[in-house]
This record gives C-alpha cells, sequence and structure tokens, in this order.
C-alpha cells in the first residue's frame, strides 16, 4: 500500500473570490461600528456599508429561491427583516442583521469539504499499454484495444493491464488495490490476475478473459463513483424549519401591528425573530469540534462528517493496515538441526534474504540489528526463483529459503513431524519460510502482520462504554481474520472480501441495524469509504486514494483515539440542541417585550444578537472538551 503524504491545506482565503468576501465581512463590520458612534461626520449612514455588501446578496438568493424554486429558506425571513428595517429607517438594524447572517454564511463554507481527487487517481492506475504477443513477436498496443483471448506478456514490475489466467510463469503479484493485503500473492499456470495489480517478479504469458469496461479496476472506479449516492448532506437547522418560522413570524407581525397599530413593533418582532441563532449554531459548534479533533490527529475533510458519526450504531474496520501494522514481522524461528540454534538459522536466513526484494524476505533479513548489518559481498552466489524463494552460497554452505513448493522442487522433504506446529501457526494467518542447509531441512521462521498495540484497548472502549457493534471485512482468508477478530473480541467476522462484498455488507448494515461508520486505509476500501455514513481513512500507513474518498483522516494511525472521536461528535450535537434551546430562548422572550413596545428595532437587535453571542461562546468549549478518563483497561 502506497504512504499517503499528508496534504498542504491551502487556506480559505488563498483565492480572490473568498479574499474579496473576507474584505467585504471587514468593511462591513467597520461600516457598523462608525455608525454606532455618530458616522464619524459623514453624511450618509454608514450601516449602509453592511446593508449593500452582506444584505444584497442574501435578499437576491431568497427572492430567487422563492420565486424560481418557491424554495422558502432562512433567508427569505433575514429579507423581510432587512427590508422593513430599511422602510422605517432603522438602517443600524438592517446592517447589523445583515453582517451577522453573512458571518454565519462564511463560518458554514469553511466547514465544507473541497474537491476530490480520488477517483482521478484510480483512473491514473489505469494500464495506458500492453504487450501482446503473436507469432512469437511482443507488439505493443493500447490497453482498451486488448480483446478477450489474447496472449499478453506482463513482466516484472508492470501494471497487469486486464484481468486474465496465467498460461506460463511464476510470479508475485502485489494485489492490496483489490484485496489490501500488503504481502504479494505468488502466482502460476492457472491463477487468475487482475487489472490494476502490479507483477512484482517474474514475467509471464496470461490469457485476457476481462477487458475495458469489465475488467477489475475499472469495476472498481465504478464503484467508487457511485457509492456516494446514500450521504444525503445534512440540512440545516434553520433552513429545515425555515417554512414555520416565516409564517409564525408574519402572523406575530401582522397581529402586533393590527392590534397596536404601531409598526415599528411589527417591524421589531421580524428583527428578533430573525434565524441568525438558528444559522450559527451548527457551524460554530462543527468548527470546534473540528478543531479540538486535530489535537487529536484527525484531520476531518467533510463539515457534516461529525453530525454524521454522532449516530453511527455499527463501526467496521478493515484489517491489514487499520487493524494490524500491515507488514510482515518475524514471529518465531524453529531449528531442527543439531548443531544450529534458533538465532544462528535466522541468521543464515536474513544473510540469504538480504539482496531479496520480497516483503517477506526483508522481514527476515531486517528482523535484528544483526541481521540487518550482514555484509551481502559474503554471499558467494544469490538466486532467486520468482514466487518460491531463493538460494544462496554462504562460506560454503548452500543455503535455500522460500516455500514448500520450491524444497518439493529441489527435492527436500519437510518432516512429518513439523506437520502439527506448522498447521497450528497458519491456524493463527501466519505464513511459513522454511529455511533448508545443504540440502537438508533445517528449520522454519514463522511471519504474520502485527496486530495494532492499541487495537484491543481502542476496540474494548468503542464495545463497552460506548455501545458500538464492530465488524471486521477484509479481503485475508477466514482463518487469518478470525484469528484477529478473536484477539480484539470482534464477533462478527466477513473475510474473502471484494470491494463489492463491503459495499453488499454496509448496504445490509445500513438497511437493516443502522448508522455505519467504515475505517480502512487501502485502495480496495475507497468504495466502502464511500459507501459508509462516515468514511475513516488511516493516513499514516493509508493510500491516497482511501484519504480521498474518506470525510475524516486519522493522521498518525493512533486507533486509541477513535473512541474520543466519537464521543466528541456525540458532544457536538448535544451542544448544537443546547444552543438553539438558548438562543430561541432569548428570542422568544425578545418577541414578547417587541409585542408590548418595550425593544425598539436596534435595542431588539442587539438583544437578538445576544443569542449569537451566547451561540459562539457555548461552542467555544468544545475546543478543549475532554471526556471523563474511562475506567477501562
Amino acid at each position: 500500500m502506497k504512504k499517503n503524504n499528508t496534504e498542504k491545506k491551502t487556506p480559505w482565503w488563498m483565492s480572490w473570490k473568498n479574499l474579496g468576501v473576507l474584505v467585504g465581512l471587514v468593511a462591513s463590520g467597520l461600516g457598523l461600528l462608525a455608525s454606532m458612534f455618530g458616522n464619524l461626520g459623514c453624511p450618509i449612514d454608514l450601516a449602509w456599508i453592511s446593508i449593500i455588501i452582506c444584505g444584497i446578496p442574501i435578499v437576491w438568493e431568497a427572492g430567487e429561491g422563492l420565486i424560481m424554486r418557491r424554495d422558502i429558506k432562512a433567508g427569505v425571513l433575514v429579507s423581510m427583516a432587512l427590508i422593513a428595517s430599511i422602510i422605517i429607517g432603522e438602517e443600524f438594524a438592517a446592517g447589523e442583521i445583515a453582517f451577522i447572517m453573512q458571518l454565519g454564511e462564511i463560518l458554514e463554507h469553511l466547514t465544507v469539504s473541497k474537491a476530490r481527487a480520488g477517483i482521478e487517481r484510480l483512473v491514473q492506475l489505469t494500464p495506458r499499454t500492453a504487450r501482446v504477443v503473436s507469432g512469437g513477436r511482443e507488439h505493443i498496443i493500447a490497453a482498451d484495444a486488448v480483446k478477450i483471448g489474447d496472449l499478453l506478456r506482463v513482466l516484472p514490475g508492470e501494471t497487469i493491464p486486464v484481468d486474465g489466467i496465467i498460461c506460463s510463469g511464476q510470479t508475485s503479484i502485489d494485489q492490496s488495490i483489490m484485496t489490501g493485503e500488503s504481502m504479494p500473492e505468488d502466482k502460476g499456470k492457472d491463477d487468475e490476475v487482475y487489472s490494476g495489480t502490479v507483477n512484482q517478479y517474474g514475467a509471464f504469458d496470461m490469457k485476457a478473459t476481462r477487458v475495458g469496461e469489465d475488467s477489475s479496476l475499472q469495476r472498481m472506479i465504478r464503484l467508487v463513483k457511485s457509492a456516494n449516492t446514500n450521504k444525503n448532506k445534512i440540512v440545516r437547522l434553520a433552513d429545515r424549519w425555515a417554512t414555520w418560522i416565516v409564517a409564525i413570524a408574519l402572523v406575530s407581525a401582522i397581529l402586533t401591528w393590527v392590534i397596536s397599530g404601531e409598526i415599528i413593533r411589527a417591524v421589531t418582532i421580524l428583527v428578533v425573530f430573525c434565524p441568525c441563532a438558528l444559522v450559527l449554531a451548527t457551524p460554530t459548534a462543527i468548527m470546534a469540534a473540528i478543531g479540538n479533533a486535530a489535537k487529536h490527529g484527525f484531520l476531518v475533510r467533510e463539515g457534516d462528517a461529525l453530525e454524521r458519526l454522532a449516530p453511527v450504531t455499527h463501526i467496521i474496520f478493515d484489517k491489514t493496515g487499520t487493524l494490524t501494522c500491515g507488514t510482515p514481522r518475524v514471529k518465531a524461528v524453529k531449528s531442527i538441526i543439531p548443531g544450529v540454534s534458533d538465532a544462528q538459522l535466522l541468521q543464515l536466513a536474513a544473510q540469504a534474504e538480504s539482496r531479496s526484494e520480497h516483503p517477506l524476505g526483508k522481514a527476515i533479513s531486517s528482523h535484528n540489528s544483526q541481521s540487518a548489518t550482514v555484509n551481502q559481498e559474503s554471499t558467494d552466489k544469490f538466486d532467486t526463483y520468482p514466487g518460491l524463494g531463493v538460494q544462496a552460497i554462504l562460506d560454503g554452505k548452500y543455503i535455500l529459503v522460500g516455500n514448500a513448493d520450491l524444497f518439493q522442487s529441489k527435492g527436500i522433504v519437510i518432516p512429518q513431524s513439523l506437520a502439527m506446529d506448522i498447521r497450528n501457526h497458519r491456524a493463527t494467518g501466519s505464513t511459513i519460510v522454511f529455511i533448508g542447509i545443504d540440502q537438508q531441512m533445517a528449520g522454519y521462521i514463522v511471519l504474520s502482520d502485527v496486530l495494532r498495540d492499541d487495537a484491543p484497548s481502542a476496540m474494548s472502549q468503542l464495545q463497552q462504554r460506548l455501545k458500538l457493534t464492530p465488524m471486521l471485512l477484509t479481503g485475508d482468508h477466514q482463518h487469518t481474520a478470525s484469528h484477529i477478530a478473536g484477539l480484539i473480541g470482534i464477533q462478527h467476522v466477513h473475510a474473502d472480501c471484494t470491494p463489492e462484498d463491503k459495499l453488499r455488507v454496509i448496504d445490509r448494515v445500513q438497511q437493516e441495524a443502522g448508522r455505519v461508520c467504515m475505517i480502512g486505509d487501502g485502495i480496495n476500501d475507497a468504495p466502502a469509504l464511500k459507501k459508509a455514513d462516515v468514511g475513516i481513512a488511516m493516513g499514516g500507513i493509508g493510500s491516497d486514494i482511501a484519504a480521498d474518498a474518506a470525510d475524516i483522516v486519522l493522521i498518525n494511525d493512533a486507533l486509541i483515539e477513535l473512541p474520543h472521536l466519537m464521543q466528541l461528535a456525540q458532544k457536538m450535537m448535544k451542544t448544537i440542541r443546547w444552543n438553539i434551546v438558548a438562543a430561541m430562548a432569548l428570542n422568544f422572550a425578545a418577541i414578547l417585550l417587541a409585542m408590548t413596545g418595550i425593544l425598539t428595532p436596534v435595542i431588539g437587535a442587539l438583544v437578538h444578537n445576544a443569542g449569537s453571542v451566547v451561540v459562539i461562546a457555548h461552542s467555544a468549549f468544545l475546543l478543549k472538551w475532554q471526556p471523563r478518563p474511562s475506567k477501562l483497561n
């Protein structure tokens, strides 16, 4: 899997359009300040700066939506309050309303996601050419011109252009784009290979079976394009309730005007009914929560991701690179030859593998500092067998390191006495590498992916404290998946999953059980990250494409921070609800005072905007919020 490089975030104001909005907001604020102090000798009320810069766009957008689409949003009530204030000569009240609403729009804009490059990155992985073998000669043609049944040749390091079956040759294929598994898969005659995967070592010939739009990579691109359709954007509260707010405001204003005969009271009601607090309630809390999440290693890419995260009931994990570290490590060494200790056997294998490019060979050669400093020049001879192993001559000794097929081809018998131990190790998902010395079986090395240190603690808190249901979706084999799941207490396991399988599982959970959060790291996880209600990508080890598909990126790969993020999302939603209750309570109190004539439009605007101040101050507490310490280990 490709290491993800954390992208440089361009500041919001680094565009002419946004810079213009910011300058306009500053000018409007200065104009309102000048208006408060007698306009500094200016013959016109400087509050008009705010009315023109901030107010006209609000009125235009509200009018367009109302007339063209018959869409009543919060802007309709704001426009009514603006126009009514201007008609009765209360320019400061109109300017203040326009300024607050424009500020809310900017805060909301800051929580909106940036454009994605994930699909474009996937398209770039599509091979452009293919080697067709015809009449004993190679011809390079466009990959999209390959036909079913064509014989193709793939050299080491090349990306496989279409799906097919190997006709001849031995190799190892990096299939992480499809399965998410970091260790390459050994392939030989009659094995299936997939487009977009990478041939690491040996050359081979293959027969094309699925080409063009039917190939595996093109199917994944279509999945990523379509999987986001279920993520409905959160409609802001002010717009959700706009029709009722407008109706209540109009009825209250008209009745007050009719009963009292004073239009200024009616205008004051429209001013204090203006939904500034509702507009600010959500974005201010989201921005504060995003700031808090950043301190704990989360990059929130979608503004409403935390809103969708709060009601999540199921949390789904990929295995390799997410729950595990994603790289093989030496787990055990067993020597069966007299006079050679386990450490010496490991040393010999490490020296033999010192020139290998295979992930298993690299894991063996770098297991300890002694092995890592092996002098490659002391190796008299080195040969590699793609998909099988390596052989080397070290100080006159013939060393063979590889799988059972390599040993069988060399006529070296693996003792039956080792069968039980080997079976037990493989049952835990480990890989066995055999070592031979001078045509004699010498022992074996056990390698496996390692569970992240913080995974058990994180899983315990997610289940016991937050009452979430964890699930494991992986392209790895059932016995490996079950072993990892058993170590951390996950009961729901789906193994041997393709990207399509993961989508089906997520869709079923969404239909039957509730909201889903998906956590993954590989290219093969991109469709699932899009499909889930919230997608979280591992940012340290994960691919750029997974990060692009996700709503949130965990920069430092610390799973132990996940419970904090889940609780933060829930706390944010509580904050939003309290924001609304407090602000609306103040507004209704102001309405009663406006009906009695105690409040004027200007004082009403100030009292009403006090609700906005309360909202901002209350949201700010989220920046330093921490959950209560857990008593769980």
